[in-house]
């Protein structure tokens, strides 16, 4: 299956972020993700399980 998300894709969330945002930047991928919300720039790291069911969509892919 691989590594579907990848450093500097830019994920669309199903719930907002609570300051109304939901597209998230991704900082680190692994057994959790670590993601900056677009809107407020504040970080935060969810298990990978939690993230992968909270992904609707990949707006921005990382440029290689």
């Amino acid at each position: 299956m691989g590594n579907i998300y990848e450093v500097g894709d830019i994920v669309k969330m199903k719930k907002k972020h609570p300051c109304g945002e939901n597209k998230m930047l991704v900082l680190r991928s692994g057994m959790d993700f670590k993601l900056r919300c677009v809107g407020c720039n504040r970080e935060f790291m969810i298990p990978r399980s939690k993230a992968e069911k909270n992904v609707r969509t990949v707006i921005k892919e990382a440029e290689s």
